[in-house]
């Protein structure tokens, strides 16, 4: 499998949807966003959904899109969306299928004990390719950093 890097084809992936499957082929010839998080309704992840809600406007008008993936249930998200009004689509990915295709299925450690975990990771796509990651990423002003991306690609 290719390394997923800037520059590099985005791998493809199809996940369940608020509104059915969405694929990455669903975004040809338009910019989007896509975003790796651990769990619904935590507070990081919950800060980061309402960051990226909160801008979803201004992501429109700079014609790109934004989704949410983690290996919540459709149903753990249709709650989460609706608990705080997102903005945004949010996909599931029960299998880990998109998040190990993006590397962001990654070994962590919590008080000295290792397990696999979603690293919260995000991709700027555009066109099938992938033109910037971010890792490991700290919630406050991702959200704004990302749009500025996006606005100047």
């Amino acid at each position: 499998m290719a390394k997923v890097t800037e520059g590099a084809a985005a791998p493809d992936f199809e996940l369940a949807g608020p509104d059915g499957p969405i694929r990455l082929g669903d975004f040809k010839g338009k910019t989007l966003v896509l975003y790796f998080y651990p769990k619904d309704d935590t507070t990081g992840c919950t800060m980061e959904a309402k960051d990226f809600s909160a801008l979803a406007p201004e992501f429109a008008k700079a014609g790109a899109t934004v989704v949410g993936v983690s290996k919540d249930s459709a149903k753990s998200h249709e709650k989460f969306a609706g608990k705080y009004g997102l903005a945004i689509p949010l996909g599931s990915d029960p299998e880990a299928a998109a998040i190990e295709r993006y590397e962001s299925w990654v070994q962590k450690k919590l008080y000295g004990r290792e397990y696999m975990g979603i690293d919260r990771s995000t991709f700027l796509i555009r066109d099938g390719v992938i033109r910037r990651i971010w890792r490991k990423v700290k919630v406050a002003g991702h959200a704004q950093a990302v749009l500025e991306a996006v606005k100047a690609l």
